[in-house]
């Protein structure tokens, strides 16, 4: 039996969310093929810490043991972890970036000591991640705000294994704009399942 750590980066209403859409018919093939394995739910919406931005004023208390080493200690605590992240401005979005602030720690989810040419070792290498996120615009329209690539770059960086990450692309337009979000999840099925089944 696995834990499964599910992180929610939206803050649009789950109602509205084509993140959640993906997301839940994900877990709804995964849990098909592994029945017993552990869902935990993280909403970053209902975290203090997710809310607190790196500044000047709080980067000496940042990294503190309840803002911080918890989430580090959850992430080495579980086997896997389903990230769910939609764009914003072009970017993943200020929940993730806030959370990814606080448990991309030196030392705790990665280090320097004993790499070669300063790159660094990754501390979570029996994390297995898998990267759901959406997009307004279809993809390729704005390449520099690849925000899927950006957070597979970053889970990688800590050692984790990334599977393909899962991206529906184009909700703000039709067809997609004019479907829930379970019907929109579902242009993804077979996409979806397969991935599922290797995770």
């Amino acid at each position: 039996m696995s834990k499964i750590l599910v992180i929610n980066a939206s803050s649009t209403p789950s109602e509205k969310s084509y993140t959640k859409g993906v997301a839940d018919l994900f877990l709804k093939d995964y849990l098909e093929l592994n029945p017993n394995d552990e869902i935990i739910h993280l909403d970053l919406n209902k975290e203090k810490m997710a809310s607190i931005t790196l500044s000047q004023a709080d980067s000496g208390e940042y990294w503190n043991q309840e803002d911080a080493h918890a989430y580090i200690k959850q992430l080495r605590e579980v086997d896997k972890v389903v990230v769910t992240c939609p764009m914003n401005n072009f970017n993943i979005s200020g929940l993730m970036k806030n959370y990814l602030d606080h448990v991309l720690l030196a030392n705790e989810t990665f280090s320097y000591k004993y790499s070669k040419k300063g790159d660094a070792i990754g501390l979570l290498p029996h994390l297995k991640v898998q990267i759901i996120t959406t997009q307004g615009a279809p993809f390729g329209w704005y390449p520099w705000g690849n925000h899927t690539e950006n957070l597979k770059g970053t889970w990688e960086f800590v050692g984790a294994k990334v599977g393909t990450p899962i991206l529906l692309a184009g909700t703000k337009l039709p067809p997609l704009n004019q479907m829930s979000p379970a019907e929109a999840a579902l242009t993804l099925k077979e996409e979806i399942k397969k991935i599922a089944g290797e995770f």
